[in-house]
């Protein structure tokens, strides 16, 4: 059996088209939403993902401005650069949304940044307090990613409602609010969550009993064939560089999925790229026009 491809970009297409409609129609009514990028040193890969955001939000209407913080030798430099930017953002009512590219140079303290961000305009939904709310079925803003994730699996058929979820990685950035919200008793959700990661013992006897197989581990091709049952939905999270010399850049991006041998398993899988990527991006989008909305009620 060969699976279904889930088009994570065709997806993510249409929902970025929604959100254009929205936009115009806020600018209509003399609002523009506005997302701060604070992007700091000089990381290639960060600086490639800030400029796909960049390019998204332009092309949906939104203002993106990209902040760059140059990092100094000393880490409380940097820190300080950083805290003093997200305060002059907090305090501007024209910026409605602010993230912080992560990672951060080594020695900055990126928990205490993130806390810095007032959560009503942390459209990356790392803050505590928006995290918080995800427990308790009150969220505000949802990480762009499992919000992804769940749009994916109720977009493509695969409704979680009543399915055993397996998610293969406990990241606060992905693992842990995907398993909060696919728990919740609401539509899209209502699933029998488990949560698992590398250290799990006989990690493949559980992900085989997976209706839905979410792998977020950060490690390439962690995911194999003899770790899934025929006919399961796999949801690809991971985006890992591996050394490829047939390449002109030297390397090929592969998922946390061994896409080749799963897929003749799976009933439905996400490719890398193209899959979980786009819906993130879209996601995101989708946290600034509502953080826009938002800042009107102040």
């Amino acid at each position: 059996m060969t699976a279904t491809i889930i088009d994570g970009a065709a997806i993510a297409a249409g929902i970025r088209q929604a959100l254009t409609r929205q936009v115009e129609d806020m600018i209509a009514r003399g609002l523009l939403p506005h997302l701060a990028v604070l992007l700091v040193g000089d990381d290639p890969a960060s600086a490639s993902y800030v400029r796909g955001k960049q390019r998204a939000g332009e092309e949906t209407g939104i203002k993106v401005v990209i902040h760059r913080i140059e990092a100094d030798p000393e880490p409380a430099q940097t820190e300080r650069r950083i805290r003093d930017r997200i305060d002059l953002l907090n305090a501007d009512p024209d910026v409605h949304g602010i993230i912080l590219q992560l990672p951060v140079p080594e020695g900055v303290d990126s928990d205490a940044l993130l806390d810095r961000i007032d959560p009503l305009k942390d459209v990356d939904g790392l803050h505590p307090a928006n995290q918080g709310r995800i427990l308790q079925g009150r969220e505000r803003f949802l990480p762009a990613t499992p919000h992804g994730v769940q749009q994916l699996l109720v977009r493509s058929g695969a409704d979680p409602g009543g399915k055993h979820v397996v998610i293969v990685g406990r990241s606060r950035l992905v693992g842990m609010p995907l398993a909060a919200m696919l728990a919740q008793k609401r539509q899209g959700a209502n699933a029998t969550v488990t949560v698992c990661h590398t250290h799990t013992m006989d990690l493949h006897s559980i992900t085989k009993e997976a209706d839905i197989l979410v792998a977020a581990t950060g490690r390439p091709n962690t995911i194999t064939a003899e770790m899934v049952h025929s006919g399961v939905t796999v949801i690809d999270v991971g985006v890992n560089r591996v050394d490829d010399a047939t390449r002109r850049r030297g390397y090929r991006l592969v998922g946390d999925v061994d896409f080749e041998s799963v897929s003749e398993v799976a009933a439905a899988i996400t490719p890398v790229p193209g899959g979980v990527g786009p819906m993130t991006v879209a996601m995101l989008l989708n946290n600034v026009t509502r953080a826009a909305r938002i800042s009107q009620q102040r």
